[in-house]
């Protein structure tokens, strides 16, 4: 249960992929949401807490971007503890470290006191306990399924050889959505999977991410796409996948793990201090929020299950589709965030006539310091060069960039042994006006491959912050200029030795 989740993503050769759902300390009362004071009785459920917000703003949808891990955490648990049907999730990674054991134990929790909740993963690299996830899934409220399983749940080594042998492109094909949906009303969306480093309590290692809450007609185009996961064929229950491992779970093995879940929780070494302090002062953050909520339309982003119908590792998707004619219509600047730069073919060509145009172009991406990808990396060194020529402008993060500082709010507390700190943002603003949030990475497996979601906000307001943020994140003391300086220099040399052997390898279309 203690084991740590990979943080690499993307290739199918980098990523451990473990599975379990975080529904964070959903038994505390938690406070207020737009300023409206909890009755005694208990905390005010989502729909009495948004009532007065959406009257305000009349089909549209409300959006607030959530910069920090912590917060990004905490508005999880707000929204948990006032779910009164349901709570959908979608999710790529799920670590099994303190957060997501702790999360296991409350997802019981929610499911007792009625919610009703369905979960979906991808299958790769899955180690968690076969017991375990059929023990959560045998709760009446709760539905776990597995996303395009051919390799991990309930896969013998021989059916995963010839899974890999005789359909390449399947085995690889994964989905990498992730979607947070609380009683069809309120929901998050972004970079963050489910483990300690995407919300900054890894201690080696932590993620400058990003994601985004949502209220409002949004979150009806989210249902509609996690329920057409749901409905997939590639989408199979954890009851069929395991079912020897189903008939020999007695009832008392089930009521053991449920209190293997529970005597964890309630250990107080596994469950922080300032945590706790951080829930107790959830007041105010969450009332700041419903202040700065930015009411626009809303285009929701997404694929469909399997991506497209090509038999190799070229294509596209709708999420493709959709961001390439967004970029297109570029008039005077581009900027992006992504940790993966691996264009692909035909896409430097494509922003070098952007440039000529008289778009300024600007990515800020992961230094070899800082990336925990060398596969990925690999990819962007080869044409590192090409990018830079073509005109694009690249800044590369520093592994320990002074914005941590002001992003990690225990910083104080990490500050002896500074962790870390890698972009994992998927995040693009063009024109200052037209903002996307969401999990595709700059690289050919988000192009062709992978499914991916998101969303596009034209609205000045939120755009212009956003961009602001990135930035902020290319100033010289937390990026390093790729056409002027050598950051590659910078990395151990255990980094730069794999990278250069990497880039022997005929894996571009795989990163």
């Amino acid at each position: 249960m203690n084991s740590r989740t990979s943080r690499k993503e993307g290739v199918f050769i980098i990523i451990r992929l473990q599975v379990f759902f975080l529904i964070f300390f959903a038994a505390l009362a938690l406070p207020c949401f737009a300023g409206v004071e909890l009755p005694e009785s208990g905390p005010l459920s989502l729909e009495e807490a948004t009532r007065d917000l959406f009257l305000q703003h009349p089909g549209k949808s409300g959006a607030f971007v959530l910069e920090k891990g912590e917060d990004a955490l905490l508005t999880r648990a707000w929204l948990t503890e006032r779910a009164a049907r349901s709570i959908d999730v979608q999710y790529f990674i799920w670590s099994t470290d303190n957060i997501g054991i702790l999360a296991a134990e409350n997802l019981l929790r929610a499911a007792e006191r009625g919610t009703r909740v369905r979960v979906i993963v991808d299958d790769f690299l899955v180690d968690a306990p076969d017991e375990t996830m059929v023990a959560l899934a045998a709760h009446p409220n709760i539905e776990i399924r597995i996303y395009n399983p051919r390799n991990s749940v309930g896969i013998s080594t021989p059916e995963r050889v010839l899974g890999l042998i005789s359909n390449f492109r399947s085995f690889n094909q994964r989905m990498h959505d992730k979607t947070f949906i609380v009683d069809g009303l309120v929901a998050i969306t972004g970079g963050r999977n489910m483990a300690d480093e995407y919300f900054d309590y890894d201690h080696q290692y932590n993620f400058r991410d990003r994601d985004i809450l949502l209220l409002g007609p949004v979150v009806a185009d989210m249902e509609k796409s996690f329920e057409t996961f749901w409905q997939s064929d590639l989408a199979v229950s954890v009851e069929s996948l395991l079912a020897r491992e189903k008939k020999r779970l007695r009832k008392e093995r089930v009521a053991e793990i449920y209190q293997e879940l529970y005597i964890y929780a309630l250990d107080p070494e596994n469950y922080e201090p300032a945590v706790r302090q951080a829930l107790a002062d959830l007041s105010g953050r969450m009332a700041q929020y419903a202040e700065q909520l930015v009411w626009d339309d809303i285009v929701f982003v997404c694929d469909l299950p399997g991506k497209n119908l090509s038999s190799g590792f070229s294509g596209s998707g709708r999420s493709t589709e959709m961001l390439v004619d967004a970029v297109s219509k570029a008039e005077k600047s581009i900027t992006i965030q992504s940790p993966y730069l691996v264009i692909p073919s035909g896409g430097i060509e494509f922003f070098a006539k952007l440039v000529k145009k008289g778009v300024d172009v600007r990515i800020n991406t992961n230094s070899l310091a800082s990336t925990d990808n060398l596969q990925a990396f690999s990819g962007y060194s080869k044409q590192r060069r090409k990018i830079i020529r073509a005109g694009i402008k690249v800044y590369e993060f520093r592994p320990e960039p002074a914005i941590q500082k002001d992003l990690i709010n225990r910083y104080e507390r990490l500050k002896q042994h500074v962790p870390t700190f890698a972009i994992h943002a998927k995040t693009m603003v063009i024109d200052s006006e037209l903002v996307f949030i969401g999990t595709f990475n700059l690289d050919p497996r988000s192009a062709n491959l992978n499914t991916e979601i998101g969303v596009l906000i034209r609205n000045r307001e939120l755009a212009r912050k956003v961009e602001e943020y990135i930035e902020r994140d290319m100033l010289p003391e937390n990026s390093w200029d790729a056409a002027a300086d050598t950051p590659d220099s910078r990395a151990p040399l255990w980094k730069r030795v794999q990278v250069s052997l990497l880039k022997t390898l005929p894996i571009q279309s795989l990163l």
